[in-house]
C-alpha cells in the first residue's frame, strides 16, 4: 500500500473518530468518569507521540543512509574512472563500458526501489558488470605504478558492488504495516476522545479536521522517507547518471 493511500486511511479514521465522538453521550458522564477518559487518552496520546517521533527519526535515518550510499557510490565511480585514466590508453574500452554501465545501474536501482516494483526476485549481477570486472582483472600492468592502479581500481569496484548490494537489501518500506495499523488505531481513539466532550460547532469540526490532516501528514512523511527512490522526496539520479563526461573519439 502506497503512502498516499495509507495517509488517506489515517485521515478518514481520525476525522471519523472525532465526528463519531461528538454523537456519543460524553456530556452525560460524571466528573470522575470524564477524568478517567482524559487520563486514558493522555496515556495513549503520550505513547502515540513517542512512537511517531521514533518512526520519523528512524525513517529519516534510513533516508539519510541510502542518500549517503548513493553519494559514496558516485564518488567511488569518479575515483575509479580517474584511476583507469591514469593507467593509460589501454583502458579506454573499460572506461566506455563504465559509462554505459552507470546508466544501467541507475535504471536498475531506481526501478527496483520504486513503490510498484516486485521485490521478490533475488539479486543477480548483470552481464555488463561481470564483463567489466573481468576486463579489469585482465589488464596486464607493465610497471609498479600500473600494478598499484589496477589493484586500487579492483578494490574500488568491489566497494561499489558492496554498496550496490546494500541498496538492494534495503528495498521496501522499513515500517511494518501491522505497526502502522496499531498506531492508526491509537490516533483514532485519541480523536474520538477529542470529540467526546466537544460541541459540534463549525469551528470545532474545522479544527478537528485540520488536526486529523496533520496526523495523516505525519504518517505520509514516515512512509515517504522510507521510500527514498520514489515519491515526492525521491533521491535524484541525475548526479549518478551525469557525473562522468563522455570520452572523446
Amino acid at each position: 500500500m502506497n503512502a498516499i493511500a495509507l495517509s488517506c486511511i489515517t485521515f478518514v479514521c481520525t476525522s471519523g473518530g472525532a465526528l463519531l465522538g461528538m454523537f456519543l453521550p460524553g456530556h452525560r458522564l460524571s466528573t470522575e468518569d470524564k477524568d478517567v477518559v482524559r487520563l486514558g487518552t493522555g496515556l495513549i496520546g503520550t505513547i502515540a507521540a513517542l512512537v511517531l517521533g521514533l518512526l520519523i527519526a528512524s525513517a529519516k535515518s534510513s533516508y539519510d543512509t541510502q542518500s549517503t550510499q548513493i553519494r559514496q557510490m558516485t564518488a567511488n565511480i569518479i575515483v575509479l574512472d580517474n584511476l583507469l585514466k591514469q593507467y593509460g590508453t589501454e583502458t579506454s574500452d573499460i572506461r566506455n563500458m563504465l559509462r554505459r554501465g552507470i546508466v544501467l545501474l541507475a535504471d536498475r536501482i531506481w526501478r527496483e526501489n520504486s513503490s510498484d516494483s516486485a521485490k521478490v526476485a533475488p539479486f543477480a549481477a548483470t552481464d555488463a558488470s561481470e564483463t567489466f570486472y573481468a576486463k579489469l582483472q585482465q589488464l596486464s600492468p607493465q610497471n609498479d605504478a600500473q600494478r598499484s592502479l589496477q589493484a586500487r581500481a579492483i578494490q574500488i569496484s568491489t566497494d561499489i558492488a558492496q554498496t550496490r548490494l546494500l541498496l538492494f537489501a534495503q528495498t521496501g518500506n522499513s515500517v511494518p504495516i501491522p505497526f502502522l495499523v496499531v498506531l492508526i488505531f491509537w490516533l483514532t481513539m485519541i480523536f474520538t476522545s477529542f470529540g467526546l466532550f466537544a460541541r459540534p460547532t463549525a469551528i470545532v469540526i474545522g479544527c478537528l479536521l485540520i488536526f486529523a490532516l496533520s496526523a495523516a501528514g505525519a504518517i505520509y512523511l514516515i512512509l515517504e522517507l522510507g521510500q527514498p527512490f520514489a515519491g515526492l522526496m525521491e533521491i535524484s539520479s541525475a548526479p549518478l547518471r551525469n557525473m562522468l563526461p563522455p570520452l572523446g573519439p
